[in-house]
């Protein structure tokens, strides 16, 4: 693992964490689901740039699906 995937692992579960807080507060599936994918790619991503396009379009549903 190296410092970069460190890095983004860490910036996309701690917005997946809001969104699941969001999510969950509101009673909102959108957000939430999205959370717990932002929350557990990193898990099964080893690639940077892949966990960098899967972190944006999971950032970005919840702006589109309303």
């Amino acid at each position: 693992m190296d410092t970069t995937q460190l890095v983004f692992s860490v910036f996309w579960s701690a917005l997946g964490l809001g969104y699941f807080v969001y999510g969950k507060r509101q009673r909102s599936a959108v957000p939430l689901v999205c959370g717990l994918g932002l929350m557990l790619c990193p898990y099964f991503v080893e690639n940077w740039i892949v966990l960098l396009g899967v972190g944006l379009v999971f950032s970005i549903v919840p702006f589109v699906i309303r």
